[in-house]
């Protein structure tokens, strides 16, 4: 019963992707955008922070935490 259900489900999405015209187009640009947006955007913006080794890593979290606390004081 239950694979019955998940196969209807599946061709029901099946089917309806199929038939799209417009939103095929759509479907590319959403994901053309999410391309840009965690790859592209990532490497250039989003440098990772913790790069050291892990004591490095926690002293670095641990001044931040710090920071933060004092400040919300």
């Amino acid at each position: 019963m239950k694979e019955n259900i998940f196969r209807r489900i599946a061709l029901f999405y099946y089917e309806g992707f199929k038939s799209m015209t417009v939103g095929k187009t759509l479907w590319v640009i959403v994901l053309i955008k999410l391309f840009i947006m965690f790859a592209i955007l990532r490497v250039f913006f989003f440098q990772p922070v913790l790069k050291g080794s892990d004591e490095q890593n926690a002293q670095t979290v641990r001044s931040n935490l710090i920071e933060i606390s004092t400040d919300a004081n």
